[in-house]
């Protein structure tokens, strides 16, 4: 399978010199092409108040640049919206899951507790962080937290319908239904961590970190000690050096691999 890697949005918050990305891929598959998550979408772009909070507006400062919505990098690739078959989603969050609606005929892939915390959440923070508008019109197909082990990481599951070596690798945390994807690709296996961290040194050994985006991760955790356990994890899976390990926000991975 041939993977391209896609920045989604740009941020640029304050106290991250460098910004943040929306790190996505694009899969050429012979099940046609799948996307992990899809960063801001057209309507992000066109119309932010629409789904993108205050707050989050404030505090992220995106650039809502066009031609970084996965749709437009899908079609300047020659291919169109319908050719997109499947989208597999770290997570609801709204930086990445906006682009949905730009793929209505898609199959959208989640944990059944991240829809869950989607359409029935719990508190403030969970109502918050998921826009219902972004899940008008989405086909939904949902999967629970459950299958072998994958380089010591449980319940992995490949998804009916997709190459089996696409997988969901649960890593519960910043939300109740968080999951990582990893993809065979034609150089090896990648794993798509989502926001299981934010700065690539949280899973360099010796780890170091950004203190604005370790607190950000730990302010923005549904449960924040897995979200930790799951760092750790992720540092030793990377040490080993078997698996390419990066998270959906690290400019500097993202450009390494792109």
């Amino acid at each position: 399978m041939k993977v391209h890697h896609l920045n989604c949005a740009t941020f640029r918050p304050p106290l991250v010199a460098g910004g943040l990305v929306a790190h996505c891929l694009l899969i050429e598959s012979d099940r046609g092409l799948v996307l992990v998550d899809t960063g801001f979408g057209m309507n992000e772009v066109t119309d932010p108040k629409a789904t993108i909070d205050g707050l989050s507006r404030k505090l992220l400062r995106p650039a809502l640049d066009i031609t970084e919505t996965a749709i437009s990098q899908v079609e300047k690739r020659g291919y169109t919206a319908d050719d997109v078959r499947h989208v597999l989603l770290t997570h609801l969050d709204l930086d990445h899951a906006g682009g949905l609606r730009d793929f209505p005929k898609a199959t959208v892939h989640v944990l059944d507790t991240e829809l869950e915390a989607a359409t029935n959440p719990r508190n403030a923070k969970e109502r918050a962080r998921y826009p219902k508008k972004q899940r008008e019109g989405v086909t939904f197909e949902t999967h629970k937290a459950e299958g072998e082990d994958w380089f010591g990481f449980e319940a992995v599951k490949s998804i009916d319908g997709l190459p089996e070596d696409v997988l969901m690798v649960p890593l519960i945390g910043h939300t109740r239904g968080h999951t990582g994807i990893a993809v065979r690709s034609d150089d090896g296996w990648l794993l798509h961590a989502g926001d299981a961290y934010f700065y690539r040194g949280e899973v360099e050994t010796p780890p170091s970190d950004i203190f604005a985006l370790k607190l950000f991760g730990k302010q923005t955790a549904m449960i924040n000690q897995q979200r930790v356990s799951n760092v750790e994890r992720l540092r030793e899976l990377k040490a080993q050096g078997e698996v390419e390990v990066f998270s959906a926000h690290d400019p500097v991975e993202l450009a390494r691999l792109a």
